[in-house]
């Protein structure tokens, strides 16, 4: 960790469980990004309106963000375009597969003590490791 920002972290991740909690409590429904997008793209209904204005404000609060603090946000560099392309493809169909992404799941389902959910996040979390080591130990790929 080359540089640790606690603040930001805890000020992060107060948002996200306030958003969250909001949702729930206004709306009744679980923050799961790509559950809120998927609904977007299936036939349109009264739901579609809340589900487009919570996307608005993820990307807006990432935009405010970097506008309120640009030395806190430096983009990596030098990935190609098609591996983008196809790490947001993989992530959207292992979220379809999983009946649920790291924000549903890890973020409301293991604050809701859901078993289903814990299994889910700790399989991700783990995937993710797996990776990390594959490619750069065994591969030896430095990103």
């Amino acid at each position: 960790m080359e540089q640790f920002t606690p603040v930001s972290a805890l000020v992060g991740g107060a948002l996200i469980g306030l958003a969250a909690a909001t949702l729930l409590w206004l709306n009744g429904r679980i923050a799961g990004v790509s559950g809120i997008f998927g609904g977007i793209l299936a036939a349109p209904s009264a739901e579609t309106g809340w589900r487009v204005l919570f996307l608005v404000g993820l990307v807006a609060g990432a935009a405010l963000y970097v506008a309120l603090d640009p030395a806190g946000y430096t983009p990596r560099t030098g990935f190609p375009p098609a591996l983008l392309v196809l790490g947001g493809f993989l992530v959207g169909f292992g979220t379809r597969m999983g009946g649920g992404c790291t924000s549903g799941h890890g973020v409301c389902g293991v604050a809701r003590l859901s078993l289903r959910s814990v299994a889910a996040t700790t399989v991700f979390l783990a995937t993710g490791m797996a990776t990390v080591f594959l490619v750069r130990h065994v591969l030896g790929v430095q990103l």
